[in-house]
């Protein structure tokens, strides 16, 4: 359904168009809208959690430009709802939209430390640093009260199995004890996204998100337990966060990161349509300025999905974001060499307490 929706308050997407797998699709006559006279009022949009019955939740990664890995997701979909995630278009698999649904609907793998200790303890398993969680944030609003990433962590640490997360959200530093511990034998790395430091563009932009200076204390309390830690500005939008970059850098180097690195935003399949209706809802006087610098980088194009170009675009607006990253990064000391992370301390455990004698 791609009529627009009445505003839910914190959310990032302002509809909810109809998965590009549905061969159905269902549209509301205007008689069967109800509160017509109150469509411009706020209306909150509860959020929904279902369980995801997965089998297992190591995914391996052999993308060309992203490198082999292996990456765990707790939850999938976001209730942080920034409009520009890539991730938005998964939710199209599971037969639901990559707009609101992506950001209202959410699906809760409860099993996801039992799997994770089972797929430690298989001698297929190659030690090596998962990412946490390389999708989804795996410190969205839910993981509060259901703490599966703190759970997954917990095994991790046992295994002695290194890990490296990747976070919009402050509450990363209620899991400073098992990170401290890991980090104290190299097991343990983190990244902070910051994409702005307007909190008024990051309320409409990431609405459920840490603000700024929420992430970059973050930064600091990470930087202060010893914890390695760097800063994605990303997704850089040209033409909206791009002239932030310097001051974004400054920031984090400030707080205590030690790294850093960049993504231009890509808006893959319905990510155009979600992005565009965002722009006209809510920035209408940049909306040209915006889709121009993107098609800039993306030769004339909304988005590349060229392996190598997708993540940093090219052409002179595209050198120029990457010449202003590189002069910045060594300006403020985040081009310090990263060490990598350490898996000469993995040790099976299995659930009985037994070990082998070949282990």
């Amino acid at each position: 359904m791609n009529r627009p929706i009445p505003p839910a308050t914190a959310r990032g997407a302002t509809i909810n168009p109809t998965g590009r797998f549905e061969k159905l699709e269902i549209e509301a006559e205007e008689s069967h809208w109800p509160g017509d006279e109150d469509d411009n009022l706020p209306r909150p949009l509860k959020t929904e959690f279902f369980v995801d019955h997965t089998k297992s939740v190591l995914v391996h990664n052999d993308s060309p430009d992203i490198g082999p890995g292996v990456m765990l997701n707790p939850y999938r979909g976001c209730e942080h709802g920034c409009i520009y995630c890539f991730a938005r278009p998964n939710h199209e698999y599971l037969g639901l939209s990559a707009g609101l649904d992506f950001e209202s609907k959410i699906f809760v793998k409860t099993e996801a430390p039992k799997l994770l200790r089972k797929e430690l303890n298989a001698k297929k398993w190659t030690p090596q640093m998962i990412a946490l969680s390389g999708v989804t944030d795996c410190y969205q609003p839910i993981e509060r009260k259901l703490k599966l990433t703190r759970q997954c962590l917990e095994v991790l640490a046992d295994f002695k199995n290194p890990v490296g997360l990747i976070t919009k959200n402050h509450l990363i530093t209620r899991d400073l004890d098992i990170l401290q511990d890991m980090a104290s034998w190299n097991g343990a790395a983190a990244y902070i996204s910051l994409t702005t430091l307007d909190p008024d563009l990051q309320k409409i932009m990431e609405p459920r998100t840490s603000p700024p200076k929420a992430r970059l204390r973050a930064i600091e309390t990470l930087a202060k337990a010893g914890i390695p830690v760097g800063v994605m500005t990303a997704p850089i939008i040209p033409g909206l966060t791009d002239h932030e970059l310097p001051a974004l850098l400054k920031a984090a180097s400030e707080s205590g990161a030690q790294t850093a690195g960049y993504i231009i935003v890509r808006l893959s399949h319905g990510l155009r349509e979600l992005f565009q209706d965002w722009l006209q809802e809510n920035l209408p006087l940049k909306k040209d300025r915006v889709l121009g610098r993107i098609r800039d980088v993306r030769g004339g194009k909304l988005n590349d999905t060229r392996w190598g170009i997708r993540k940093t675009g090219e052409g002179p607006y595209a050198d120029l974001i990457a010449e202003t990253f590189r002069q910045n990064v060594k300006k403020y000391g985040l081009d310090k060499p990263r060490t990598p992370l350490s898996t000469e301390h993995f040790r099976r455990r299995p659930e009985d307490g037994q070990l082998s004698l070949f282990d």
